[in-house]
């Protein structure tokens, strides 16, 4: 995961009224939901248990990150070793004092089902190499390596089979720490002594832990790859993404894979990721990679600044802005996969367990407008988005300064009623779509309009 300064949210209006009917063809092209049948990747043909995954993976829309490692004793963030350049034998030593005895799996499960989430993904091991489960392949792991010798992972997995939530894993192509890692961008300042590489060995160590993951805590939705980028200035460096990837769908058939790699999607990837922007925005500069019309999609974003827990950084966006990204990624076909950095006693920050609160309260009302939908007939405009099921289109309002609304929907519309009210409001045909009289000027976190279609 790459470290940025968080992009403040803009929105501008530049002569609103003159630019309704270009914004309404603008993005005439994004209107088809994703067809999973062959994933548009060639050489690739997902089996029917993957196309059944994915399709339950893009109605969840809504998942949070735990970006959570050895790395949280120096509250400084995941990269804290790299970007200071601390000796990894001196890093290891964190290990021994990392004893997270606040740690409640069902605590953290349950603040994470009450927010509307449908999975969660925790980092298993990350860039610095510290395993967050028992392994027999590594000793720098939460059991064998610290004080505390619990498997956090097993009591997660157990956890959210109890609560009903997904379980995906995160895991890192990179380690900072070992010798047979391939020499790449980074970690070069960690005392590694990289004569040593050897990439067989390396690429059997990593399928060997996979192996561990998808055999020993039951079933996974997703593996969430990340740090293929170390490598991008070789384009002769091959990573064996096939044979690991079919190793993965061989161990488990439902099995998803995705990988952070900033890249158009390759053979035996499952889902399409976006690090922090929503598809097709490329604010962050991360995210320039066509977008697919046939992977399930998925942003990535931090609550607050960071990935892992920084101690300094109480950034953390308003509840309305959390909500609004995760309409704005409905309508674009996209899950929001929001991150918390738990901190080093095993709490997750007071901050992030309210913002989960409020999230949920307004899932609690509003997420049928979201689950299990695709975008709808009405582009993304700055003023918000549109979600569609079945005969009933959602138009998402969620920044907007007029009590009328002109939407370029072709399809013929029964009737049109505000959910935040239940109010019948009152429409009329104009050119190209429909003119809504809206019950006021909005106001609230996401005036919703509720447009019921002629079958």
């Amino acid at each position: 995961m790459y470290i940025f300064t968080p992009i403040t949210k803009t929105t501008v209006y530049f002569m609103r009224k003159i630019f309704y009917p270009l914004l309404a063809l603008g993005f005439a092209s994004l209107a088809a939901a994703p067809s999973h049948a062959d994933n548009g990747i060639p050489g690739y043909t997902p089996t029917e248990e993957i196309i059944q995954a994915q399709k339950e993976f893009s109605d969840s829309k809504f998942g949070i990150f735990l970006h959570w490692g050895v790395y949280s004793m120096t509250a400084q963030g995941e990269w804290y070793m790299n970007n200071v350049g601390i000796d990894w034998r001196e890093y290891e030593k964190l290990a021994s004092g990392f004893y997270p005895s606040k740690f409640d799996a069902a605590e953290w499960v349950s603040a994470i089902k009450a927010s509307g989430a449908k999975y969660i993904c925790l980092t298993s091991r990350h860039h610095d190499g510290f395993s967050m489960f028992g392994t027999k392949y590594s000793d720098f792991n939460i059991v064998d390596a610290t004080p505390f010798g619990r498997d956090i992972l097993k009591e997660l997995a157990d956890e959210c089979r109890r609560q009903g939530i997904r379980l995906h894993l995160y895991y890192s192509h990179i380690d900072w720490r070992r010798s047979d890692y391939p020499k790449g961008r980074t970690g070069l300042n960690t005392g590694c002594d990289r004569s040593q590489e050897n990439w067989p060995q390396y690429f059997t160590f990593m399928n060997n832990q996979l192996t561990e993951l998808l055999t020993n805590y039951g079933p996974i939705g997703a593996i969430w790859f990340d740090g293929k980028w170390d490598h991008d200035m070789d384009p002769d460096f091959d990573w064996q993404l096939d044979e690991q990837y079919a190793m993965i769908h061989r161990l488990q058939p439902s099995c998803l894979v995705a990988n952070n790699h900033h890249e158009t999607p390759y053979p035996g990837e499952n889902i399409q990721i976006f690090e922090r922007d929503l598809p097709g925005e490329n604010k962050a500069g991360l995210s320039g990679q066509e977008v697919s019309s046939h992977l399930p999609l998925e942003t990535c974003e931090t609550m607050n600044g960071m990935w892992g827990y920084k101690i300094t950084d109480q950034n953390y966006k308003s509840t309305k802005e959390l909500i609004h990204l995760l309409v704005r990624a409905a309508g674009k076909n996209a899950n929001l996969l929001l991150n918390i950095g738990p901190q080093p006693n095993g709490e997750l920050p007071e901050v992030a367990v309210q913002r989960l609160k409020e999230i949920g309260e307004w899932m609690r009302k509003y997420g049928d407008t979201v689950y299990g939908t695709r975008i709808g007939e009405v582009a993304p405009h700055p003023w918000g988005v549109s979600t569609a099921k079945d005969n009933i289109q959602y138009i998402h309002i969620l920044d907007y300064q007029d009590d009328a609304i002109f939407l370029p929907v072709k399809s013929k519309v029964r009737s049109a009623e505000c959910l935040n009210t239940g109010e019948t409001l009152k429409f009329t045909r104009t050119g190209s779509g429909i003119t809504v009289s809206l019950s006021k000027v909005p106001d609230e976190t996401d005036y919703i309009v509720k447009l019921t279609m002629d079958r």
